[in-house]
């Protein structure tokens, strides 16, 4: 498997994806520079959190304009599997690939810390090797993370079973107090409507191993990596 990481100006957990890919889906990654058109014939690919281009008009918004960006959504429009992480979900979501909008976390500060995130389903390339309903901590790094969209965006995820992570208090209820950025729902990852693109505000790449605080995150790679086996098994 051959796993690429985009690389922005701005990027900081980039370096972070790469070694995630290495050890916990036992790949190899390859670093994408943003001006590149050139994929690599890579068999996924990572969209790092950060501030790409230093988050200038809103975070996400020229990164989603960029050259790889092309490339990447042709990708996705051909079923390539494509994650985006923090910044990388705010990047999936100016660049029309998901729907919504990240904007300011409701208490208006920069947030960094662990959350308890619910797995709503378990389902491939991201989420078939965790349990459905399984709690996980995984850490959160931002200041524009509040997921929003219209009722009738909301509606329609829910319905088509499109959210796959929630956040959710130590008991695994999605209450208020649970939310860390005033997220709609509480959500905080969702997929595309053909599943093949992922957006999620926490940062599973900096929970794979136990000496980082938690190794919850793994199951994304392990997911991930099951699927593309399974493909090239095909």
């Amino acid at each position: 498997m051959r796993i690429g990481v985009v690389t922005f100006p701005g990027s900081n957990c980039d370096y972070d994806c790469y070694k995630a890919v290495q050890t916990a889906m036992q790949a190899e990654a390859v670093f994408l520079w943003h001006k590149e058109h050139d994929l690599q014939g890579v068999d996924a690919v990572f969209l790092p959190g950060g501030f790409s281009y230093g988050d200038y008009l809103r975070a996400g918004a020229i990164a989603a304009h960029s050259p790889i960006l092309r490339e990447v959504k042709a990708f996705a429009a051909e079923g390539g599997v494509v994650a985006g992480i923090c910044n990388g979900f705010q990047i999936l979501c100016e660049s029309g690939l998901l729907p919504g909008a990240l904007v300011r976390n409701r208490g208006l500060r920069f947030l960094s810390r662990p959350v308890r995130l619910r797995v709503e389903r378990s389902v491939p390339p991201f989420t078939s090797a965790y349990a459905e309903g399984e709690l996980l901590r995984v850490p959160i790094a931002h200041g524009e993370g509040c997921y929003a969209a219209d009722d009738a965006t909301l509606d329609a995820l829910e319905r088509e079973g499109r959210v796959l992570f929630r956040y959710v208090d130590e008991r695994g209820e999605p209450t208020p107090a649970a939310n860390p950025n005033g997220s709609a729902r509480n959500v905080a990852g969702i997929v595309n409507a053909a599943g093949n693109v992922l957006g999620m505000m926490p940062h599973p790449e900096r929970a794979v191993d136990a000496l980082l605080g938690s190794a919850d995150g793994r199951g994304l790679f392990r997911s991930l990596a099951e699927h593309l086996s399974a493909a090239v098994a095909r």
